[in-house]
Parts: C-alpha cells; sequence; structure tokens
C-alpha cells in the first residue's frame, strides 16, 4: 500500500467555495394573450405590467431563471449565466449555488421552454412536492430570489391562510370563492395561483408597482381546483345537496370556510365505527370492521382514507385507536378488518362479544339470518362418583354436569376439554365457557390420561392418579355450598343503613351509630343463615354489637342457646358484658370440662340463651361440643384459631353450627393463610380449599409468584383486589380514626436505645456466632425453622438484658431498664400512669425489681398470674404508677383507660399483638392524649423486627383496608437481613 502524503487527512474536510460568483434567482410575472377569436396564431409570452394586471391579466406564469452579479457587484444580472452554464460544476461559480440550480433544472426540467441560455423557466406546471422546499431551501445557499423589473416588489411569506367564502346566490344557488390570506393581507381568488399542491404566488397592483409574494401552503385537490377557477364557481339549485355532500368535505379539510348570510352549513359526516356481521350457513359468522358515514357510506376502518370525498381522515385517526383497542380487549382476537368466526367461537362472539362492543361504541349491522345464541353462565353442578373397574388397576369415572339446570352431553364436554377448548356449543344454540375453575381438575385429569381414544365406554384413570381424583372430587363437593353463598350474598342490602335493624329491647345501651351499622350487618348475615368476622378496631364494642346479634336472634324467635368461645383471660369480660347490656339473655359458662363440672354439658347449659366457654376447654371437650347443634357460634379473639393444623381449628370446624361469627381486631396477623383459616370456619365455600386459595391469593401476594404472560405488579394488585371483594360482604371493619373521631390523638415514638460497652461486646460477640450458625441452616429452612427462630429469639433477648441468656452477666446493665426508670419517675411526677409490655416475662420480672428499687409503685400481670381480674382492678382503683403486663396475657381483653402512656420494651414479629397491646389505653373511655414508645436497641435484631412489623402491617392494610399492596412473609431473606 503506498503512503500517503503527510496532509491527504485534508480531503475528509468539506471542500470550499473560494472566488465563485454569486448566483440569485430571478424572478418574473409573465404574460400571454387568452386564446380567442383575436388571437387564435401563436401568443408569446411577454414581462406582464401594472397595466396589464388592471386592464387584462390574460394568462399569468411565475417564471424563473438565473442571474450573477455583475462586475461592479452592484446588480443582478443576466450576462452569460444560462441554465446550462450555471448547473454545470466548474470554477466560474459557487459549487453549492451550481448543485442548487441543477437541482431545481431537474424538479422542473418538463416546463423549460427550450435549451438555449436565457430562456425562463416556467413554475406553473410543475406538480413535484419537491419544489417548494427546494425554493425554501435557496436562503441556505446564499441564494437570493430578486425580480427582474425594477416596478416589481418580491417577498416571501410563511404566513398564509386560504378561505372559501361560499354565499347564497338567487334563485337558491351558491357561489363559492377562495381567498388568501397572506400576512395578515387578503388577495381575492383570481390573483391567487397554485403552483403544485405546495405553495401560491399572489400579486396586486400598488400604483405603478407589482407585489409579488411567494407563500408556502399544503393545498388539497379541492382548494387548488377553486384557486385556479377563473371566477366564482356556481352551485345550480339543483346540486346543492350534492355539493355539500360531495365537494363541501373536501374544502372543509383544505380551507377555513365562511358561510355568507343565508347559507346553513351542514355538519361535517361524522364516521362511527361499525361491526358488520354476515350470518352464513354451518354455524359461520363473518365480520367486517368499517366506517359507516351515515347517509354516506361504509368505507373499510383501515389507516389510510386516500382521496375519498366523504371520509375524515383527522376525526378518523382520533376514533380509530380506541376501536381497535376496544376489539383486542374484548375479543382477544388480532385486529382484522375482515374475518369469520364458527361454531362456539360464533356463538361466544355474537352473544358476549358484541354486546360489550356496542357499550364501547362500535355501532353493529347484521344481515343473513340472525341466530340467536344464549351463554350458560351459572356455575357448574359436577356431581363426581369413582367406582372400581372390572381392572383393578383402574378407576371408573362417573360425571354429571348440569348448568342452569341443563345437563351437559358426556362426549362433547370431554372431547372439548381434551382439545382444551375454552367453549362448547350445544346444539340449541346455548353455550358455555370451559375457563370456569370447576372445569380445571378435569383439565387436568385429561393431561394425564393416556389419550381419548382409551375411554370407549367412559373417562379412566390409573390408581396412580389417586391424588388428583381426589382433588376433583373436592371441587364437585364445594360447587353447591359456593353457588349457594353467592345466591344468598346478592340478597344482601349494600348500605346497611338504608333499612337498618331495629336494636332488640333486651340491649340496655345506646349504640353508636357505627355499632348500629356493624349490627345491622351482622343480623343481616344471620338472616341468611351466614357468618362473617367482625374486624372493628380494638376499643370500639365488638362484644355489644355481638350480644345485640344475639339477643336480635332471641327475640326473633331463634333456637338457643348461642356459644362464645373466647380466651380465658377474656371470658370475665363477657360475663360482665353481658349482665350489663343485655341481662334478659340467660349466660351458662363453661370454664371447664366435663370431667371437672362432673356433669354432661347439656345438663350444665340447660336453659340458657348464651354459653360462654374457652378455647382450652373446647379443645379438651371438643366430642361434647360438636354432639349437640348451635345457632350461632361466636369466636373472639379469632386469631386464636388462625392455624387450620391445630386441634383447636378442627374442634371449631367440628361444631354443628349454623352460622359462625369470629371477633378480632387482627385477622391478619403474619400472613393470608391465617385469614383464610379464619374463613374457613366463618365463610366455608367462599374459598374452594387451601391449596386454591394458597395458589390464587398466597403465592402472588406474599411470594411474588405470577403466571408467565402477566406483569407482576398489576397481577398481583389484581388478586388482592378480587380478594377483597370476595371477603367484602363478610368482613366488618372500622378503624377508630373513622367511627371515633372523639378519641383524644394518639401519638407514637421509637425510642432508640444504645447498648452500654460492655453489652454491645456480648451480644455482638454472640451475634457472630448464631449468624453462621443460622445462615448454613437457611437453605432447608423448613426443616430446621424451630432451630433458627429458637437463635433468633436468644439474639432477641439478649438485646434486652445479657442476664436473661447468661446468669454470669446479670451483673451487665440494661440501658433499656434504665431509660424505663427515669421515664417512669419523670411520669410520676407530672401525674401520668403507664402500661409497660414485654413479650418476654423474665425481662418483665427483671424490670419490675428494679422499678420498684427505684421507688416506683407498680403491678404485674403475666400468663401465670392467679385472680387477674383482682390484679386488674386494683390497678384500676389504686395508685400504681405502672402496670407491667406480658404481651400474651395483657394484650386483649382489657380496657385500661387510666393510663394514658405506653411502653413497649421490646418489637413482637407481629405489629397487630403491638397494636393491641396499645389500645389497653386508647380506647372509648380514654380522655386524655395517649402516648406509644417502642424501645428499640439500636444497632441489634430489634431494628430489623421493626421494619419487618412495617412490611406486615401494608400487607394488613392491602387485604383490610385501602392501602397499597406490599408486603410478604417472613422468608429465608427476610432472616438474612435480620442478621445483615
Amino acid at each position: 500500500m503506498t503512503p500517503a502524503e503527510p496532509d491527504d487527512w485534508r480531503v475528509l474536510l468539506p471542500a470550499r467555495s473560494v472566488g465563485g460568483v454569486p448566483l440569485a434567482l430571478g424572478v418574473e410575472l409573465r404574460r400571454r394573450d387568452r386564446a380567442d377569436a383575436r388571437h387564435w396564431g401563436n401568443r408569446p409570452l411577454r414581462t406582464a405590467t401594472a397595466r396589464d394586471l388592471v386592464k387584462d391579466p390574460g394568462e399569468l406564469f411565475l417564471a424563473v431563471r438565473p442571474l450573477r452579479r455583475n462586475d461592479a457587484g452592484d446588480s443582478w444580472i443576466q450576462g452569460d449565466a444560462g441554465w446550462d452554464a450555471v448547473r454545470r460544476p466548474g470554477p466560474r461559480y459557487l459549487p453549492d449555488q451550481s448543485r442548487w440550480f441543477a437541482d431545481l433544472l431537474s424538479i422542473s426540467r418538463d416546463s423549460l421552454l427550450s435549451g438555449t441560455a436565457g430562456d425562463w423557466l416556467l413554475l406553473d406546471p410543475v406538480a413535484s412536492p419537491l419544489l417548494w422546499p427546494h425554493l425554501q431551501g435557496a436562503a441556505s445557499r446564499g441564494i437570493d430570489l430578486v425580480p427582474t423589473e425594477r416596478d416589481t416588489r418580491l417577498r416571501w411569506s410563511d404566513d398564509i391562510r386560504i378561505a372559501v367564502d361560499i354565499r347564497a346566490e338567487r334563485g337558491g344557488g351558491l357561489g363559492v370563492a377562495a381567498e388568501a390570506s397572506i400576512s395578515g393581507e387578503a388577495f381575492t381568488g383570481g390573483s391567487v395561483h397554485p403552483i403544485g399542491d405546495g405553495g401560491v404566488y399572489a400579486h396586486r397592483v400598488q400604483g405603478a408597482e407589482i407585489e409579488l409574494v411567494l407563500a408556502p401552503v399544503a393545498l388539497t385537490p379541492s382548494v387548488r381546483a377553486l384557486l385556479t377557477a377563473p371566477s366564482a364557481v356556481t352551485v345550480a339549485p339543483v346540486d346543492r345537496a350534492a355539493f355539500f355532500r360531495e365537494a363541501y368535505p373536501l374544502l372543509r379539510r383544505g380551507a377555513e370556510i365562511r358561510a355568507g348570510a343565508g347559507v346553513s352549513m351542514p355538519d361535517p359526516p361524522r364516521p362511527v365505527p361499525m361491526l358488520v356481521l354476515d350470518f352464513r350457513p354451518a354455524d359461520v359468522v363473518a365480520y367486517d370492521l368499517c366506517w359507516d358515514y351515515p347517509g354516506y357510506g361504509r368505507f373499510p376502518l383501515d389507516e389510510n382514507p386516500g382521496a375519498s370525498a366523504i371520509r375524515e381522515p383527522a376525526l378518523e385517526a382520533e376514533q380509530r385507536p380506541a376501536a381497535v383497542a376496544a376489539w383486542t380487549e374484548i375479543t382477544g382476537l388480532p385486529f382484522a378488518l375482515t374475518g369469520a368466526l364458527r361454531d362456539a367461537d360464533a356463538a361466544e362472539f355474537v352473544s358476549a362479544f358484541v354486546p360489550m362492543l356496542e357499550e364501547r361504541g362500535i355501532a353493529v349491522h347484521t344481515t343473513g339470518t340472525p341466530r340467536a345464541y344464549h351463554e350458560l353462565t351459572g356455575d357448574p353442578a359436577i356431581t363426581v362418583n369413582t367406582v372400581e373397574s372390572s381392572d383393578p388397576d383402574w378407576f371408573d369415572l362417573g360425571v354429571i354436569v348440569r348448568i342452569e339446570g341443563r345437563s351437559i352431553p358426556f362426549k362433547p364436554l370431554f372431547e372439548a376439554l381434551a382439545l382444551h377448548s375454552t367453549k362448547l356449543r350445544m346444539v340449541d344454540n346455548t353455550w358455555f365457557s370451559l375457563r370456569h375453575p370447576a372445569f380445571d381438575r378435569l383439565k387436568e385429569l385429561l393431561d394425564e390420561a393416556a389419550d381419548l381414544a382409551e375411554w370407549e365406554t367412559g373417562p379412566r384413570i390409573s390408581r396412580a392418579h389417586l391424588t388428583l381424583w381426589e382433588d376433583f372430587e373436592d371441587l364437585a363437593d364445594e360447587a353447591l355450598p359456593a353457588r349457594t353463598w353467592r345466591a344468598a350474598v346478592q340478597d344482601l342490602p349494600a348500605d346497611p343503613m338504608s333499612d337498618p335493624v331495629p336494636v332488640p329491647a333486651g340491649i340496655s345501651a345506646e349504640l353508636r351509630p357505627y355499632q348500629r351499622e356493624g349490627f345491622t350487618r351482622l343480623a343481616r348475615l344471620w338472616q341468611h343463615r351466614l357468618g362473617g368476622i367482625l374486624a372493628d378496631d380494638m376499643g370500639l364494642g365488638k362484644t355489644l354489637q355481638l350480644l345485640a346479634l344475639v339477643a336480635h336472634a332471641r327475640e326473633a324467635g331463634g333456637d338457643a342457646p348461642w356459644l362464645v368461645v373466647a380466651p380465658t383471660s377474656v371470658l370475665p369480660v363477657w360475663q360482665r358484658e353481658a349482665a350489663r347490656f343485655a341481662p334478659g339473655l340467660r349466660v351458662a359458662v363453661a370454664d371447664r370440662t366435663r370431667v371437672a363440672h362432673g356433669v354432661q354439658l347439656s345438663d350444665h347449659i340447660a336453659g340458657a340463651d348464651l354459653v360462654l366457654t374457652t378455647y382450652a376447654v373446647l379443645r379438651l371437650d371438643a366430642g361434647a361440643f360438636a354432639g349437640r347443634h348451635w345457632p350461632g357460634v361466636i369466636l373472639d379473639e379469632a386469631q386464636h384459631v388462625k392455624n387450620p393444623a391445630t386441634r383447636l381449628h378442627q374442634a371449631v370446624a367440628a361444631l354443628d353450627a349454623t352460622a359462625v361469627y369470629a371477633a378480632t381486631g387482627t385477622p391478619l396477623e403474619n400472613g393470608l393463610a391465617e385469614l383464610w383459616a379464619i374463613l374457613a370456619l366463618t365463610c366455608p365455600g367462599l374459598f374452594p380449599s387451601a391449596r386454591r386459595f394458597r395458589e390464587d391469593f398466597i403465592q402472588p401476594v406474599e411470594q411474588g409468584k405470577v403466571p408467565e404472560n402477566a406483569e407482576g405488579a398489576p397481577y398481583r394488585q389484581g388478586r388482592i383486589d378480587l380478594l377483597r371483594r370476595r371477603i367484602r360482604p363478610f368482613l366488618i371493619r372500622r378503624t377508630k380514626e373513622l367511627v371515633a373521631p372523639e378519641l383524644p390523638e394518639r401519638q407514637e415514638q421509637v425510642l432508640r436505645i444504645e447498648l452500654g460497652p460492655a453489652h454491645r461486646l456480648r451480644y455482638d460477640t454472640v451475634l457472630q456466632r448464631e449468624r453462621q450458625k443460622i445462615l448454613g441452616l437457611l437453605p432447608d429452612l423448613d426443616r430446621h425453622r424451630f432451630i433458627v427462630f429458637r437463635s433468633l429469639t436468644m439474639l432477641r433477648m439478649l438485646s434486652l438484658a445479657p442476664g436473661l441468656i447468661d446468669p454470669e452477666d446479670a451483673g451487665i446493665a440494661s440501658r433499656k431498664v434504665e431509660e424505663l426508670v427515669e421515664r417512669l419517675l419523670e411520669l410520676r411526677a407530672e401525674g401520668h400512669r403507664a402500661l409497660v409490655f414485654s413479650q418476654f416475662t423474665s425481662f418483665l420480672t427483671l424490670a419490675a425489681e428494679r422499678l420498684r428499687r427505684a421507688g416506683l409503685r407498680v403491678s404485674y400481670l403475666d400468663g401465670s398470674t392467679r385472680h387477674r381480674d383482682r390484679v386488674v382492678q386494683e390497678f384500676r382503683e389504686g395508685e400504681q404508677d405502672a402496670f407491667l403486663l406480658s404481651l400474651k396475657a395483657g394484650g386483649t381483653g382489657l380496657t385500661l383507660t387510666e393510663a394514658d402512656y405506653v411502653f413497649l420494651l421490646d418489637p413482637w414479629w407481629n405489629p397487630a399483638a403491638e397494636a393491641q397491646a396499645a389500645d389497653r389505653a386508647h380506647r372509648i373511655g380514654q380522655r386524655n392524649r395517649v402516648f406509644v414508645y417502642r424501645m428499640i436497641a439500636e444497632g441489634t435484631i430489634e431494628e430489623k423486627v421493626l421494619a419487618l412489623q412495617e412490611r406486615k402491617a401494608r400487607l394488613a392494610s392491602a387485604v383490610l383496608d385501602d392501602e397499597d399492596l406490599f408486603a410478604q412473609t417472613l422468608t429465608a431473606q427476610d432472616i438474612r437481613e435480620l442478621l445483615a
């Protein structure tokens, strides 16, 4: 390769124009006599004068030719600047300008009169859309547009508007003329001449001079034709309607329309998206999507209107996206202007999709002989029988499916499911969707079967698929109750206060408005033999509302007795509340088992209207309680039955009860599975099964599992919205902020306590050891969950006081306790009293001893405390400075409004449990502002638990309230973050 010269790179730079002669484009208005009897021969072109334009313009043309600077440089002349000369590259003229003139000649070649230098180029015949942009680009090349005559003034204007005047003529006809407004000055139609579809030139005489204006503007063919007309266009009276139907839409699209006196403009034709259905033989329905212009005709619903005089491109472009979106969203079909559907697809399209398309603004027109299709929308009632077949390794399956009372033929149903069809049409033109959940297990069965050809006498499946049969039978068993639930719920009034149920005469209390509303909703549920969940905030009087329900049922002649199951600590509250608010109810307390009572349960509760028992007694004496009928069962503090695997949950499920009502301020504590457990008792049949609930809600909401083709966040939000809708009729939930605004403010604050040096050293040492152990167990968390949580609990206790873990560290002070002592001493001086909660009784005991040494008077309550009511009453009536309570024993069933400060010594996994504890003081009857302090040891696992609380609180809000969804349950990743 030959080496390049050192400065050869300069060829990459733009060529410089040096020494060329500048060029300009000379512009002239030229005239030719009109062709008539006087001018029958050759009609030469000449320069148009002002006198010509005033007297007889003849035929006018806009002509151009190249000019160059004279030698003196003070004027433009033609000289030797002919077309042939200026278009050839060379040193004579500037290269950029030569190329510009060559391009202009190429654009306008057909109008060149001859090839000799000095000839004019007429622009009027040039139709190329490139002409006006090319003229507009002359200035960027340094090319001026100049008049060739001294008495002509030439200017360029981008400010032009075309208007069409339509005036009434004598006899009912019309006169139509165009006018241009250029830079605010009017030019009549005869003085405005279009060149192609991209611009006009206009002229007028001012004194002895001609003003010539060039103006680029987009012209429609109709407006261009009107500008070209030598005078106003006339419309005969008989053609007036045709003019407005055919020509007026074209003019309106290209110019401003001005109506004269006596002229009424019709509304422009508006396109309507239309679906044309053609019913053909053999259950075929063909369709066309088009624009319908009423009175004008139909056109394809495409994106290219073409040059139709009728169609309105702007209106079509505005409406088409909505029509296309409606089509794709409703039908699920790709958008196509034409198509055909048959059989079940045609039935679904006509009966389901077409009405929905009409609701979205798409008109429908039918041809042929329409067929009436009817969709069966009822829930399939499936009866399944599995019997031993002659082959011991196979089961025979008997399936009966009925929808809206119609029996579905066996063979077409199972063939459709085997082929994974989404719908099935019957011979009577009814059809139904196979997307119903009831058919899911049937589809799975067919997927696992060998193939349809083996079913000569009916469906069969191997014994190896027994679990699939069990799932299928579960689905069939649940179909009827689910349908019964939905039918009953439809009768529930949307607004409970539109027809409130009167408060029973046996209730000796004035119910607050929200309590009357809650009672009415409970009474409506009871009327339909439905259960529910009363999930009002703590302290809003759930017990009173439920007592009103029992009294209402008794006064309505219902059976007795009702059963209330509550924690042992809450049982005395029910006794007091019943005696106070429903003195007419005969109450029996079954707080001991049959063995302890020495009598049969039926004898012990004989004659009672209301039976009170504890969860412990129910679990131990489940058979006795399940052996009789209960018209109503109330589960107070129902979070005790949140685990369906426990004997307690099973004992409640075994009760023979007409309806079950759960009362809890925390129906959802740690996850959605707990909510399902309570709903399974109160609303059996609302959700098909624990497995289905886990797939439909727990996995997408808590674990982020969504279908492959679904977008994560919207899908999860859709699941939570569906869950809310499903439980809304059965869940009664009001917050204090909503229904008890008279309650004083509750102020919450996190107190961050720094560990002492010796405490910090001990904590960090143990943390490193436990972190290594726990992280090694996380890959198999389910198997080692107990060990992991034992280590986490140890770290939480170590955050409080080292002596709780190792007695030898008892001498290491707990700064959290010291901080508590200082604050309680200050509060006593100010006349305040406090509740102090901890979930660790060992730490609570340690704190109580330290407080007493500081001279503070304290009461103490944990699960081992005997005479619980007496201890509570002593605090309420006494002068103790603080009441120390374990979170489990003191978090429910107490009203302690004598205190207005609450200290939570350690965070619990469940934020709802802490909220319950704080609500012992912040409830109806409190008159002072309540201050809640969460004491957190800095730099410990307690900070991570606090963050986990916030996540769980958002899950509860997402399901029970109206907050955005963002939550997960405690996972291996959560545990890693706790140890970070």
